[in-house]
């Protein structure tokens, strides 16, 4: 029987696979080691390969691609729902077989090496972000305990230490603690000074990829923002529309509908966390400007947040602003800075609003 379809379950060392025929029999199943696979594959005709999106499944994929199949990613969670029984490697592989043989199954893009250097840099940043917030947290702890109180900001913090360390009548303050706190002080400069290193080397990055380029172009979105999407999505061209990408990184809002009746709950917080939270900080920078930016899409804004809120006008232009980027992505098109008739989204409905007023948002 010629295998047309190949269900494989990630591992460490052990690799489970199911191989289906035409008609989607299960027609056999094998472990193999890691050394193994490649070899396995390549002895095989050009068939669809499916697999789960984990840490792997990208080196994997792209490997596999070079001997001729189709490469499908799939997300853990849509895979769930096929398994059948247990939870063991058998039944993993078989599960992403028959989710790879759905028609209307939705798949991962396969990231290139340059993303996936690009989504290092990114999550090296957030850990060294991390660190920072947690140092400063104990400088103002172990400070606090002998009587020092420090406000808020990083400023506030520099500024309180110097005081404290210069204050020599505080008896509270022995020369241990105040060594100590140097120390730490040094360090977190030190962390700062690598932070500073790492946005130097994304905006280089973004200089250089004629996406980022002109995703920049969008108001809302720096740096930051563009290679994070660019790393995560590329062309953005395994979603069909602006609103799949929304939702994908949890910006559309959640439903509850049935009967015709249609109820509209909070955004859902789904997919990615850190593209959402870059969106979002981008938006509220915008709404925080003094001098908004002359255009129907500020003005739609300005508007809404006076009728419900900053806080919704907010995640609203976070995803908008995501169906912009998902247009430049997908067609390649550089931003006009104006908006084409109706492209804005429309004030919302009666129903809409009084679910907003109940803090549904």
């Amino acid at each position: 029987m010629e295998i047309t379809k190949i269900g494989m379950d990630l591992a460490e060392h052990v690799f489970a696979v199911s191989g289906a025929d035409a008609a989607g029999k299960v027609v056999q199943r094998r472990q193999l080691r890691r050394n193994q696979v490649l070899g396995f594959l390549n002895r095989q005709k050009p068939c669809v390969v499916g697999m789960e999106a984990c840490g792997s499944a990208h080196h994997w994929a792209r490997q596999i691609a070079k001997l001729g199949h189709a490469v499908r990613l799939l997300s853990p969670a849509l895979v769930k729902p096929y398994r059948k029984g247990s939870k063991h490697d058998r039944n993993d592989a078989d599960a992403v077989l028959e989710a790879v043989s759905r028609p209307t199954m939705r798949y991962v893009a396969v990231k290139s090496v340059a993303q996936q250097d690009l989504l290092a840099l990114h999550r090296v940043r957030t850990r060294l972000l991390k660190q920072r917030v947690a140092l400063s947290n104990q400088i103002r702890a172990l400070l606090y305990e002998r009587g020092v109180a420090i406000g808020k900001g990083a400023k506030a913090l520099h500024a309180g230490v110097s005081a404290a360390l210069a204050d020599e009548h505080n008896q509270e303050l022995s020369e241990m603690l105040r060594a100590l706190v140097v120390e730490l002080l040094e360090e977190l400069r030190a962390l700062q000074a690598r932070l500073e290193d790492f946005d130097r080397r994304i905006c280089r990055a973004a200089r250089r990829d004629e996406r980022c380029v002109r995703l920049r172009e969008v108001p809302g979105v720096g740096p930051l923002t563009a290679t994070a999407l660019v790393a995560t999505v590329g062309n953005a061209r395994e979603f069909k529309s602006g609103r799949e990408l929304s939702a994908y990184l949890g910006l559309t809002p959640r439903q509850h509908s049935s009967g015709g009746k249609t109820v509209l709950l909070g955004i859902s917080k789904h997919g990615n966390r850190y593209l959402r939270t870059l969106l979002i900080h981008g938006a509220r920078s915008l709404m925080r400007r003094k001098n908004p930016i002359p255009h129907p899409r500020a003005q739609w804004a300005a508007r809404l947040a006076a009728a419900r809120g900053t806080n919704l006008a907010t995640v609203a232009l976070a995803n908008h602003n995501a169906r912009v980027l998902w247009a430049l992505l997908s067609r390649g098109e550089a931003y006009r800075g104006g908006t084409p008739k109706g492209s804005f989204p429309p004030r919302p409905s009666n129903r809409v609003v009084e679910r907003v007023r109940g803090g549904k948002l």
